[in-house]
Order: structure tokens, then C-alpha cells, then sequence
């Protein structure tokens, strides 16, 4: 039995590439040798040298090995690696690259929604504390293979094919200033480095003009309903962008105030030649955005791009779009040109003279004017990083079950991704790009996840865009808001105050218990958010309250709150949105009506009251 495991565990050795150096008993060895090698050894009377032995194996093999060598040896400028400080011991990279079969290991947070039955058994996926790091496929994880891909598209992005279209301006300057000493990226949906349009078309413009790269972030003290849940995860994520561009020789700076009293100012002193930012479809990025327009002089080139849509939202539509059948064909027309893999942001070679402040992110946090009552959240780390190991997970773990498990909310299927998409930590389309590769393998879910992550998101961008009152009343459609007047005096079965709805006391333990998971974990699960929002259309006074209560809650305890998708969903629950009329019936009217026995038909209710009820949790909100 000994002799046994002792083989085995030659072979092994074998196969990763190591020399057999394990064996005291020098009888066993020639058991893994060929009878040419057995014949010389017993001849010389010595055992074969490990080149002897690699020289029996095949030519092309010895060249698939030194390819694969070659590729572990490349250094990629932003990978998570990079992060670390310049006195970080590099003992562990070393160790890696002697021992090419060890695994990446890393500490796994309990997602949101986890069940019983995997909470309380040790030997299910959710209950390790350490998991292997690898694809569905066993090869290198998400982080290795994003790196690549980076390199295997172009060393750098003056290299690469940038398409225009994604790229609008917004002042009357189509030029870089002479003289000037620098380009901005004013850095303010999108919180990345990698696979971010924008940081790329900045640096795309410095390389050209051999200038450098400033990267600006305007802290401001509030940010309409967001609480320190929302600001604390921001600037975490922040913190590792900053590192990271230290380590590409980039400056970032932390301005803090409102963008048109701390940006033009910036520009004014670093003598900036062009100014590029990111996209969003909101009143208030937008308003931020035309105050500095304003301030800025004439002959200062200002640029927009969308980095957070796949389709630039300008370019997917020209107008408000009725429903996903209307856009859908629309964004599949254009992913040849648009769903394309990034080029690298790489080490900048040109140099700031400048001295770029340090900064205190304590101080920063301090600084905030925001409700510190709600709490952040453990179970998601903020940052690139962290998010990708989530995408990892959920591709190794719940792709599979995507499509018919993302409507249950006791089963584990959902990449709740939505916190890293918010903020701009992981790029949509580096998910999408990431998902497709599994297609053949799982192609009902990664079909249902492109449907919901490219089509509904990019759709919600654009109602918001095209729609300047996407969050109230009088931004639905005609027919919905007749219909609803015309119901608006219907007796309603329970009347629930803003104060009743937060605590999550209703009549209703379905409801509650939704509402509870949103409070105490910062994200409620997807189909539920819909249920939620209607209850709330059935128990207050007038679906312009409903409205009112349902986007005052879910952007005070979302972590992805104050979102295109967190306002969409509002008013497609409350005012039809992208939706249809429906058999008429009270209070709701023609809008669409969901409820309890409904959603008793489609999971065990009961299971999910059990996990979110009042007992689980002693925080007095």
C-alpha cells in the first residue's frame, strides 16, 4: 500500500514538472522509467539526470511547456500583484514560479440570500472560509486570464483601434491646448483602472502628446440620499485605484467639494491640455458636468465617453426606448463594433512635475456629511479585485444555475455583481466578455444573464437619460398614469407610514422580510424587488407616495441605490415602465400586480420569512 501511494504521488510530481527528489528507496525509481532507460541505467550502473529524462518525451510537448513557461513569466502593469507597496517581499511571486502547481488561495465573505441548509453544512460551497482560485475550465483564475487577454489585444492602447464612437464632445475645443503640461481624467462613475474606456482614451491622449496623466476624483460631502453604506464602499474602492496608479506612474488626485468649485481651479493651476470623463445618464452627474463646462476657458477640450455601457447610450438610441424588445436589436446591431476586449492602461512614461499631494483617506471619511446610521456591509469587499473574485465565483460556482434558479431567492444563483457594476469597480462588459466564454457549456444562462447585465442595464440608462424625470411620477407613460389616477381613490386594504415600511412591520412576512435583507445586508434579492416596490403601490395613498417611499428606500439602503436600474425598477413596479397594460383591477389599475400566492407558486416562501424574520436581527433601525 505504501509502494502504492509512493507512485502515485510520482506521477503527480511528475506531471506538474517536478524531478522525482521524493524517494529514499532508490527500487522504486525505475518503475517510472522506459526499458531504454531501464536498460542504461542497469548498464551504468547510475540513474538518468533529469535532462535525460525530459529529453524521452515529445518535441512539441517541450515547446507547449516553454510556451506556457514564457506565460507565466510575462508581467502584466496592473495586475493585483502591482498593488503592492515597493518594500512588499516578492518571496511569495518567487515561490509561485518554483512551484507552478500551487493554487491561489481566497477568503470567501457569505453572499446575500445564502440558505439554510448552506449555512449549516460545513461541506457546502457557501461554509468555506478558503476556496481554490480556479476557472470552470481548471485553468489559471478570472484575474490571470483578464491579463492576458489585456496583452493578447494590444501592448497598449496606442496600439489599439479605439472607436470614436464612444467618444463625445462637449466643449467647442476639439484640440489639446500648446503648452500645456498634462490631461485630466475627472474620474466620477466609473471607480477603475483596467477595462475603462474613458482612463484609456485619457491616456491614448497623453501618449500622443507625450504629456501626463492626472486622474481627479470630486469627493463632495453628500450625494442626495446616500448614507456612509454607499460612501464607505466608494472609498475603499478609490483607494485601490490610487495605488494602482501610483504604481503606473500616474497621479490621482482627491479633490475635495463639488466638481465646479475644486476642478476648473485644478486645471487652471496644472496647466491641463484636455479634460476627459465619464458617463452618466443622472440629473445630478449631469448638472455637475455643464456647472464645469462653464467654468472651464474656451479653448480647453472637453470629452465625454461612456464607459459603463457595452453600446455608448448616445449611440445604442436617439431617443426614450419603449421596452427591451425596442433596444434589444438595436445594442445586438452594434456589439461587433462596441463588445471588443480592452487594451492595457499601462506604466505611464511620462512624469508629472507636479508633487502630488498625499492622501488621508481617514480624513476624507471624516469629512462626509452623510447618515452614518446604516451601516456598512461585510459580505462584499470593495475594489477591482474583489469584485472579480466575485465574478469568478459566481462563474465557477452559479452560472450554471442562472437561468433557473435566479428567480428564487433561497437558492444561491445570482452574481450580485450589481455593487461593483455600480460603482464602476468591474466593468459590464469585462462580465459579459468573461460570461460568453462559457456558452457552449451553459448557454441558458449566460443567454439570461447577457439579457439582464447588457440589454435591461443599458436600458435603464437609457430612460434615464432621455427621460429627465425617471424617478417620478410624471415620467411614466400616458397610459399608466391615467390608469393610475383613474384608481388613485381606490380604498386601499392597509395604509403603512414611511416610518412602518423602513421597520419592516407590516402585515406582511414576506414583505418584511425583504425589507429586512435590504436593511441589514445592503442588497434585497432581485425578484423580491419587484414584489416589494407593488406592495408598497397597494399600501400607501397615491402612487406619486409610493414612488416617493420606494426610491427614498431602496437609495438609503442599496448599496447599489441611486442607480439608472434602481430607478427603472421603481417605476416599472409602481408606473408600468418598459411594461404592458394589464387585466384592470383595483388601486393598480392596468399596471401589472403581483402577490403573496403568486410568489408561494414560484419558492418556499416560508423558508426565506424563517431566515429574514424580525428575531435575526438587534439592530433598531
Amino acid at each position: 500500500m505504501k509502494l502504492s501511494r509512493s507512485i502515485s504521488k510520482t506521477c503527480r510530481s511528475l506531471c506538474c514538472g517536478y524531478f522525482v527528489s521524493y524517494f529514499s528507496k532508490p527500487l522504486i525509481f525505475p518503475l517510472l522509467l522506459s526499458t531504454k532507460q531501464r536498460t542504461k541505467m542497469s548498464s551504468t550502473g547510475k540513474r538518468p539526470t533529469k535532462k535525460s529524462v525530459h529529453e524521452m518525451k515529445d518535441v512539441g510537448h517541450e515547446q507547449k511547456n516553454e510556451e506556457k513557461s514564457n506565460e507565466k513569466s510575462t508581467e502584466f502593469p496592473c495586475s493585483p500583484k502591482s498593488l503592492k507597496g515597493p518594500n512588499h517581499s516578492d518571496s511569495s511571486q518567487k515561490e509561485q514560479q518554483n512551484h507552478p502547481g500551487k493554487r491561489k488561495r481566497i477568503v470567501k465573505n457569505t453572499e446575500p440570500g445564502q440558505n439554510e441548509e448552506e449555512l449549516s453544512n460545513p461541506n457546502k460551497n457557501k461554509s468555506r472560509k478558503v476556496e481554490d482560485q480556479t476557472s470552470p475550465s481548471g485553468e489559471e483564475d478570472v484575474l490571470e486570464r483578464i491579463k492576458k487577454s489585456h496583452l493578447s489585444t494590444a501592448k497598449s492602447v496606442e496600439e489599439f483601434n479605439f472607436n470614436k464612437k464612444r467618444v463625445r464632445l462637449l466643449s467647442k475645443a476639439k484640440g489639446i491646448r500648446d503648452n500645456c503640461q498634462g490631461i485630466t481624467y475627472w474620474m466620477s462613475r466609473d471607480h477603475r483602472v483596467q477595462d475603462n474606456w474613458a482612463f484609456l482614451y485619457a491616456q491614448l491622449l497623453a501618449l500622443e502628446h507625450k504629456l501626463p496623466i492626472h486622474v481627479c476624483f470630486c469627493l463632495v460631502p453628500k450625494f442626495l440620499g446616500a448614507t456612509i453604506r454607499q460612501f464607505g464602499f466608494m472609498l475603499k474602492g478609490l483607494k485601490e485605484v490610487a495605488e494602482e496608479c501610483q504604481m503606473l506612474n500616474i497621479a490621482f488626485h482627491l479633490l475635495t467639494g463639488f466638481p465646479k468649485d475644486v476642478l476648473p481651479e485644478f486645471v487652471k493651476e496644472h496647466n491641463i491640455g484636455a479634460i476627459v470623463t465619464d458617463f452618466s445618464p443622472l440629473r445630478l452627474p449631469l448638472q455637475w458636468i455643464e456647472e464645469v463646462k462653464n467654468k472651464l476657458p474656451e479653448d480647453l477640450q472637453f470629452v465625454q465617453v461612456d464607459a459603463h455601457n457595452i453600446v455608448p447610450c448616445w449611440v445604442a438610441s436617439d431617443k426614450q426606448e419603449y421596452s427591451a424588445r425596442t433596444i434589444r436589436g438595436k445594442i445586438h446591431d452594434k456589439l461587433p463594433q462596441f463588445l471588443t476586449d480592452f487594451p492595457p492602461v499601462i506604466q505611464h512614461p511620462y512624469t508629472s512635475p507636479q508633487k502630488v499631494q498625499i492622501i488621508d483617506w481617514d480624513a476624507a471619511y471624516a469629512s462626509l456629511q452623510v447618515d452614518r446610521t446604516v451601516l456598512e456591509v461585510d459580505w462584499a469587499k470593495a475594489g477591482t479585485t474583489a469584485g472579480l473574485t466575485k465574478l469568478e465565483t459566481f462563474i465557477k460556482e452559479y452560472l450554471k444555475n442562472f437561468s433557473t434558479d435566479r428567480n428564487n431567492p433561497n437558492k444561491a444563483a445570482l452574481s450580485n455583481m450589481s455593487p461593483w457594476f455600480h460603482f464602476g469597480q468591474v466593468s459590464v462588459q469585462r462580465a459579459i466578455l468573461e460570461i460568453k466564454k462559457f456558452r457552449n457549456k451553459f448557454k441558458e444562462s449566460v443567454d439570461s444573464y447577457v439579457e439582464e447585465a447588457m440589454v435591461r442595464r443599458e436600458l435603464a440608462d437609457n430612460f434615464c437619460f432621455y427621460n429627465k424625470q425617471y424617478d417620478q411620477f410624471e415620467g411614466a407613460s400616458e397610459w399608466a398614469q391615467k390608469t393610475l389616477k383613474l384608481h388613485s381613490s381606490d380604498k386601499r386594504p392597509y395604509l403603512y407610514t414611511l416610518k412602518q415600511l423602513e421597520n419592516g412591520k407590516t402585515h406582511d412576512s414576506l414583505w418584511n422580510a425583504a425589507q429586512l435583507q435590504m436593511v441589514h445586508e445592503g442588497k434585497m434579492h432581485g425578484f423580491l424587488r419587484m414584489y416589494w416596490a407593488k406592495k408598497i403601490l397597494e399600501w400607501t395613498s397615491s402612487p406619486e407616495e409610493a414612488l416617493t417611499f420606494s426610491v427614498y428606500l431602496n437609495d438609503r439602503y442599496q448599496l447599489d441605490g441611486i442607480d439608472p436600474n434602481g430607478y427603472v425598477g421603481c417605476m416599472w413596479s409602481i408606473c408600468g415602465i418598459h411594461d404592458q397594460g394589464w387585466a384592470e383591477r383595483p388601486i393598480f389599475g392596468k399596471i401589472r400586480y403581483m402577490n403573496y400566492n403568486g410568489c408561494k407558486r414560484k419558492f418556499d416562501v416560508a423558508q426565506f420569512e424563517r431566515k429574514y424574520h424580525h428575531n435575526k436581527f438587534t439592530k433598531t433601525i
